[in-house]
């Protein structure tokens, strides 16, 4: 054993270089946010899809092999960010204040957040520049640097920066300090005698929440605040408090807890998790300042074998190319267009929707029906307790002790069930076409969420025509023969599957914006859609594709074979349908799609979609397998 061994009580083994010199810096900072969120079990990965925390599982944004400096800032400040959500913030406390209306909400949630972010500043300083770095980003990339008057930036997002300014003392960065300051003096002016009291409460989630309540009304919203949590049971829980606090209560920013731990540790474990903690952070605050194509000293428990192989593009067919994804985004309609043009956009729609009222309520309230009378039809009789069955009533009265009479309500199969509706966003589909479609989209989700049924809208588009940033880069390399995708996709999420219709309905109008439809790749659409359901808990899942027409993308197209888009969309479907996870069906808008899905249906005019939507999803909840071939147009049941 050498000399450096003896001294750090372990052997140390230099592990093999990483054929991406990216990795060292996500494995570091991966334990580094385990670390600091004090989450051991929590999964860290690195993602194109949104960033956030779900469970156990954390999305970071994705680190490419560059490792450009705003890559890096980037991952480290969202790390940092949701690393001190995990460890300052409390779902149950969270949820028990939450305001009703959508405006109370948004503020609610963002000065949470800005909490959450003060509290680890204070504790942590090094994650305050981490984040600052992230909201500097955010806010240049929404154009709040360029915002002129208020109404360009959300009130919640200038009260979360405000409520974080004051409480850190930190200035904020440029883009943010310019949309904190347009609202500044009109918060001040509202809620100065209640921003007073900010610090005394940062350390208390409960009683922040109460802080944050009155803030809401004195900025005028308070008629969206909903029932007050604490009233009623003030005694009950001043009582709680006295005999459980010490016990059962940990303190809400989880530092109690934290106490408690280190009272009962042993002085051994103490010391390491200090060591742990200690060098988690100097990887995370040193990283992006070194040379991290350098290698890295690594237990020999911990170090890989081999390098991992790059990921195919397609789990359907692994000679599917794609030239560059650096570009590519998975990105929510909220983040396209700004509050007021969103409104904008969804009144527009509305007067699109007005001469349809009559039809599309009648529609609706059709497939309402038919899936409610399946709910309540389904039952299990001849039992020995439950609800007395009218049927035996007679024999009841007679004989009050005859057995077998009662039956109990069975759970139908869609009451565990997801829908996605997956929209073509193609240019084609412009005018009529996208208008009827976003239509359809919101009078399903309305009319399933009525019936406990989960329901996500997608669409699908280029960032750009005829070639984006990845046909510029295969140009810079000299053209290759058959690179591949060569286009900059554009995923689009309207609607995720559990966020509730009347926080999602103004993203539908996006659809209406000039500019945003493009190309349609469908082939990688459809596998992003399957990927995002199969990942759900429902025993059931259902995906509906709305399209009008094959594969398309001009730039892609030109220097692959005629036939490369639409057979990795055969290749997908091929894929879905084999491992039926998920049932596919799809809609063709004057493109007879039934070439493609075996579950399908053609509509030569855009006003019959809303009927054949309905019929569609209704015929898959029906109990009966052949009215459901025949609806759906197959040749047997199945």
């Amino acid at each position: 054993m050498t000399l450096e061994s003896l001294n750090t009580g372990v052997g140390i083994k230099m592990s093999k270089p990483s054929d991406n010199p990216a990795d060292a810096f996500k494995k570091a900072l991966a334990e580094a946010t385990k670390v600091m969120s004090k989450d051991p079990d929590l999964t860290v990965s690195y993602s194109v899809d949104p960033s956030g925390l779900s469970g156990d599982s954390m999305r970071l944004p994705q680190v490419s092999r560059r490792m450009t400096r705003e890559e890096v800032l980037l991952a480290r400040g969202t790390a940092d960010a949701l690393a001190l959500n995990r460890r300052y913030h409390n779902g149950q406390t969270h949820s028990k204040y939450m305001p009703a209306g959508d405006m109370a909400r948004d503020l609610y949630e963002a000065m949470e957040t800005a909490r959450c972010e003060a509290v680890g500043a204070r504790d942590m300083p090094g994650t305050a520049g981490n984040i600052d770095a992230k909201i500097k980003y955010d806010s240049l990339r929404k154009g709040y640097d360029q915002a002129k008057q208020p109404s360009d930036v959300p009130l919640a997002t200038a009260a979360g920066y405000l409520v974080r300014h004051l409480a850190t003392g930190r200035d904020m960065p440029a883009g943010a300090a310019n949309a904190m300051d347009l609202w500044r003096g009109y918060i001040e002016d509202q809620a100065g005698g209640t921003l007073e009291t900010l610090n005394d409460t940062l350390d208390d989630q409960a009683a922040f929440a109460r802080f944050a309540r009155k803030m809401i009304v004195d900025l005028g919203y308070g008629d969206q605040l909903g029932d007050d949590p604490d009233q009623g049971d003030d005694d009950q829980d001043s009582a709680e408090e006295e005999g459980t606090e010490e016990e059962q209560e940990p303190d809400s920013t989880g530092q109690d807890e934290q106490d408690e731990d280190e009272a009962e540790a042993s002085p051994e474990q103490s010391q390491e998790q200090q060591q742990d903690e200690s060098q988690a952070q100097v990887s995370m605050d040193d990283t992006a300042d070194q040379e991290l194509g350098e290698e890295a000293e690594m237990p020999d428990g911990d170090a890989p074998m081999e390098p991992p192989a790059p990921p195919q593009a397609s789990d359907a067919d692994p000679n599917y190319l794609v030239y560059q994804t650096d570009h590519d985004e998975v990105i929510g309609a909220a983040d396209l267009a700004e509050p007021a043009e969103l409104e904008r956009l969804r009144a527009y729609l509305d007067q699109q929707l007005e001469p349809l009222k009559g039809a599309v309520s009648r529609l609706a309230n059709k497939l309402q029906r038919r899936l409610q009378a399946q709910q309540n039809r389904s039952w299990e009789f001849d039992l020995e307790e439950g609800t007395l069955d009218a049927g035996r009533l007679a024999r009841v009265v007679a004989n009050p002790t005859t057995p077998l009479s009662f039956k109990v309500e069975q759970d139908t199969e869609f009451r565990d069930t997801v829908v996605t509706l997956l929209l073509d966003n193609s240019g084609s589909m412009r005018g009529r076409p996208i208008s009827i479609a976003a239509i359809c989209a919101d009078v399903l989700a309305r009319t399933l969420e009525r019936c406990n049924v989960k329901v996500e809208i997608l669409g699908f588009t280029t960032r750009a025509w005829k070639g984006g940033q990845a046909r510029e880069a295969w140009l810079n390399d000299g053209r290759p023969v058959q690179p591949g995708r060569l286009n900059d996709l554009r995923h689009i999420i309207y609607k995720s599957a559990d966020a509730p219709w009347r926080r999602t309905r103004p993203n539908l109008g996006l659809m209406m914006k000039e500019g945003l439809l493009k190309e349609n790749i469908d082939g990688e659409a459809l596998e992003w859609a399957h990927r995002r359901m199969i990942a759900r808990h429902e025993s059931r899942k259902i995906l509906m594709v709305i399209s009008d027409g094959a594969p398309v993308d001009d730039s892609t197209l030109s220097v692959n074979p005629a036939n490369y888009l639409e057979k990795h969309l055969r290749d997908v479907i091929a894929m879905v349908e084999k491992r039926k996870a998920v049932e596919l069906l799809a809609i063709g808008i004057g493109h007879d799609v039934t070439r493609y899905y075996d579950r399908a249906v053609t509509i030569t005019d855009v006003d019959q979609l809303a009927g054949a939507m309905t019929e569609q999803l209704a015929a898959l909840f029906d109990t009966d397998p052949r009215k459901r071939a025949r609806v759906m147009g197959m040749r047997r049941a199945s």
